[in-house]
């Protein structure tokens, strides 16, 4: 019989709705019957006893550690590794007070996938500012550098629906910088991963379209990006037998015909393809880290302070997480 790995979850920033989403969603019905692999949350639990208490919630789980794990079999049920946390309240002010635990939990999370006893992480939303302190661009960079294996030379941000998928080539940096990081071999890697993760977790032959920096993809410059760059690595990864086409002008790219054409749509920079994947799909998207031997997944929302603790957060971005870790598992 093949023993099932267990998926781990991060409960992330101590002050943000994910515990109330976390228990909307793993008490779902239609999400209880698929749970047939364990889980494993990583977090404090007198902070999260002490949230669900103050939501009206309830979230059972079983505490362990991990000499627990290297000697029992794992039932298909909820378990959590504590890792303390000093509070007062349940909900108080985001600041600088958790960056100490949240590195803890990461710390515990990437120990799990290391030592191989699992192979999906996924993590609560975090506060960049004061956990990452100008280190790491984002969550996709701060998992990258510090996972141990490695199967591509750069991270690469998909924001994932089944429908269709986004990536922007540079991620949370100033947008006066963009183009100083657009290289030709960035985008082939980037383009190359993802073909591969489509193939490989989906089973699909991805059609993948590239956009273009500049408007209408062309400058008063000869030497424009599109015809420097982004043109001489489209024709590599041509030759390559992926399925890839653009540049296209980005002002006029997501339209309805385009967007059911296309499996994934490769952006220059952040806001370029998130701004209008996020007004498409709201919250039904899932923040998949690629070039990773594991598939690190996040929700595709912060810790949205002014919904902390008032029980009417959207659950769903972590609800389409769980289903599509379930429909490849």
């Amino acid at each position: 019989m093949k023993i099932k790995k267990p998926i781990i979850i991060i409960l992330g920033e101590p002050n943000s709705v994910f515990t109330e989403i976390l228990s909307k969603v793993l008490n779902k019905s239609s999400i209880k019957k698929k749970i047939n692999y364990p889980i494993i949350i990583v977090g404090s639990k007198n902070l999260i006893l002490s949230q669900l208490k103050k939501l009206k919630k309830k979230l059972n789980f079983t505490v362990i550690d991990i000499k627990f794990l290297k000697n029992n079999i794992l039932k298909n049920k909820i378990y959590l590794i504590d890792k303390k946390y000093n509070f007062k309240y349940p909900f108080e002010p985001i600041s600088i007070k958790s960056k100490s635990y949240l590195t803890e939990c990461f710390k515990e999370g990437l120990k799990l996938l290391n030592l191989n006893i699992s192979n999906i992480i996924i993590n609560g939303p975090i506060s960049k500012k004061h956990f990452l302190q100008k280190k790491h661009p984002g969550i996709t960079e701060y998992i990258f550098d510090k996972s141990k294996k490695k199967i591509s030379k750069n991270p690469v941000m998909l924001i994932y629906n089944k429908k269709f998928s986004v990536s922007p080539l540079t991620t949370h940096i100033p947008l006066k910088d963009v183009y100083k990081k657009i290289n030709k071999q960035t985008i082939i890697d980037n383009v190359s991963t993802i073909f591969n993760f489509y193939k490989s977790k989906i089973g699909k032959n991805p059609k993948i379209a590239i956009l273009g920096l500049n408007p209408h993809c062309e400058t008063q410059s000869k030497n424009n990006e599109e015809l420097k760059i982004i043109i001489p690595a489209i024709k590599n990864l041509k030759k390559k037998n992926i399925k890839v086409y653009g540049p296209f002008s980005a002002d006029t790219f997501f339209s309805k015909k385009n967007i059911s054409t296309y499996d994934s749509i490769i952006g220059m920079y952040h806001d370029q393809v998130l701004t209008p994947f996020k007004t498409i799909f709201s919250f039904e998207a899932s923040n998949i880290t690629l070039g990773l031997p594991f598939l690190r997944m996040s929700v595709d929302h912060g810790p949205n302070e002014t919904m902390i603790g008032k029980n009417k957060s959207n659950p769903k971005s972590l609800e389409e997480i769980l289903k599509f870790v379930y429909s490849i598992k």
